[in-house]
């Protein structure tokens, strides 16, 4: 059962980054861990740092994929991406917050989803 979420996980993600990088996104990192969780896609939108987070669900029921990202999580991915950013020294790009929702089949995704 984890193996085949892993699977399911892992090709959505690379489905989102298809999608995003055929809208003209460039990957800059995936899949990318520290001690406060894990950063699904940091993609470049020209001058603008964009991490992206991918929900798959096989279905819209119980709110689908994008009400997945409640305010808890929100609050992991801005502190992953703070600690992302840390390590970046220099000069902070803007950033902001996307989310692909996938289910089944329709991709949706939410530019700047939400604020830091």
């Amino acid at each position: 059962m984890a193996k085949d979420r892993a699977r399911l996980g892992r090709a959505a993600e690379q489905r989102a980054r298809i999608h995003l990088e055929a809208h003209g996104l460039v990957c800059e990192a995936s899949n990318w861990r520290c001690r406060h969780g894990e950063l699904d896609l940091v993609m470049r939108d020209g001058d603008t740092l964009v991490f992206v987070e991918v929900r798959y669900r096989k279905s819209a029921a119980f709110g689908g994929a994008a009400a997945s990202v409640d305010h808890r999580k929100q609050q992991k991915l801005l502190q992953a991406a703070r600690h992302y950013l840390a390590g970046r020294g220099g000069r902070q790009p803007r950033a902001r917050f996307d989310v692909v929702a996938i289910e089944g089949e329709r991709l949706h995704w939410i530019v700047d989803a939400f604020g830091a």
